[in-house]
């Protein structure tokens, strides 16, 4: 059975329900104002776990409440755990004016805003599928920089999602907020290497390859 990618748009950013017939997973949440479209959206299938691409809260603010609401995990990095106490643990840099409006914009929900750590939730690392959910077709891809446990997914051979390794805010390119730009750079090669495959961004429209 075919996988599909439904993309849900909150304010600035992108989740994602990945299907198999009425099977699904969510990945990433979106912030806190979106919760109402993003369950009502994932209320059309039978949600078997919620990923988390890393745990900022454009990302994670609704993880919490969603996996209570729906019954099912919360996977993420161990690497990202930190952020749940403190964002400033991983702090945030960014390059090109892009990136100094996105930054500006975001520090000071960033700090102001308490994302609540999933009660229900396990660790995920690079190379991990998730056929214990039915999906054996999707696979955990490692895409650091951004944050030190930024993940992404490789959908069958066709679609990566990215989240914030690559953004198209304007066109296709590395992510303008990075806590390790050199690593980020690195991820956004790694990303290239996977291509051609539809690229689904956590910021900004898809496209059908990267192509920097």
């Amino acid at each position: 059975m075919n996988i599909g990618i439904t993309r849900i748009k909150g304010g600035t950013d992108n989740c994602y329900i990945v299907s198999k017939g009425k099977d699904a997973i969510l990945f990433d949440t979106s912030s806190g104002e979106s919760f109402g479209m993003v369950k009502d959206a994932c209320s059309k299938y039978d949600l078997k776990l919620i990923v988390l691409s890393h745990t900022h809260f454009d990302h994670a603010e609704n993880a919490e409440a969603l996996s209570k609401h729906f019954g099912v995990p919360v996977a993420y990095s161990e690497e990202d755990d930190g952020i749940f106490d403190d964002y400033a643990a991983q702090p945030l840099k960014s390059y090109g004016l892009v990136g100094f409006v996105v930054l500006k914009m975001s520090l000071k929900v960033l700090s102001q805003t308490k994302v609540a750590r999933p009660s229900n939730r396990f660790f995920i690392k690079d190379g991990d599928t998730f056929a214990d959910y039915g999906f054996p077709e999707v696979s955990v891809v490692g895409l650091p920089g951004h944050t030190k446990g930024s993940i992404g997914l490789a959908v069958e051979d066709h679609s990566l999602l990215v989240a914030d390794a690559l953004d198209n805010w304007i066109r296709p390119g590395v992510g303008h907020l990075y806590y390790d730009k050199d690593v980020l750079r690195q991820s956004a090669a790694k990303i290239r290497s996977m291509c051609p495959r539809k690229i689904w961004y956590g910021h900004g429209n898809p496209t059908d390859k990267y192509t920097p």
